[in-house]
């Protein structure tokens, strides 16, 4: 059975939640929140079970994962199901998300396995070094994550902060992305390019869904905690994003207890 986590309960939830996401509740923060290492990169990677080429760059974001600067993530598509073999983790939301990012830049650019860094470059996502270069780029137009997301826990809330946005930037709005990730899977591929092999992937996210708008100033959402503890789902993620395919201006991910 497909694993669909956004039930209509949880969309309740968010909705509730964005009515207390305002400037004033955000001064109700505590000042002991943890503050995490600075996020440099948010890596999402476009992969297939149905594309040879892909293992590689599946092996390498679990090596980039490892580094608390970057957000790695996993983001299968659907549209190599038709070589023989339906990805088990694929999702057309995912394939849509690619395609717009290609419309954004502008360069009608869509493979697999494509990385997308910080939602401004696209590289080989088998390549190192193409995504480390990319990061520098990136770091050197918009510097880190703009935007500071903080998130924390509690018997029976999760919650997350945005902060204001920087001095003197020009006017801006951003979406609110809320992703829920599964940490790990392993796949025996039966059919296709990989037949014969077992892929395993790792920070799949298997929703990605816009929750609201950031307007430059501090924001507070906090979602109560049952709704959100579903199966296979260990870590949530929350990206900052101009517009809705453009740059990645702040994020962070944490798992759940």
């Amino acid at each position: 059975m497909r694993f669909r986590v956004l039930a209509p309960l949880v969309l309740t939830a968010l909705a509730a939640a964005l009515a207390l996401a305002s400037p004033s509740r955000a001064q109700e923060v505590s000042l002991d929140v943890q503050t995490a290492k600075p996020i440099k990169g948010v890596i999402e990677l476009f992969t297939s079970q149905g594309c040879s080429s892909c293992p590689p760059a599946d092996a390498l974001l679990k090596t980039l994962s490892d580094d608390p600067s970057i957000i790695a993530l996993s983001l299968p598509v659907d549209y190599w199901n038709y070589l023989g073999w339906k990805d088990t983790f694929g999702s057309p939301r995912n394939s849509e998300r690619q395609r717009n990012y290609a419309r954004n830049r502008g360069d009608g650019a869509i493979f697999t396995p494509q990385a997308i860094v910080n939602g401004v470059a696209h590289v080989n996502g088998a390549s190192n070094a193409a995504i480390q270069q990319a990061i520098d780029d990136t770091m050197k137009t918009g510097g880190p994550m703009q935007v500071p997301v903080r998130f924390w826990q509690e018997r029976n809330t999760l919650n997350f902060t945005l902060g204001a946005d920087a001095p003197g930037h020009s006017p801006r709005e951003a979406t609110i992305w809320l992703g829920v990730v599964q940490m790990t899977g392993a796949v025996q591929v039966k059919e296709g390019e990989n037949a014969g092999k077992t892929l395993t992937y790792t920070n799949i996210v298997r929703e990605l869904t816009p929750i609201g708008i950031w307007k430059g100033m501090p924001m507070k959402v906090q979602l109560p905690r049952a709704a959100m503890m579903q199966a296979d789902v260990q870590k949530l993620v929350v990206l900052v994003q101009e517009g809705r395919s453009g740059p990645i201006i702040g994020a962070t991910m944490a798992g759940l207890w």
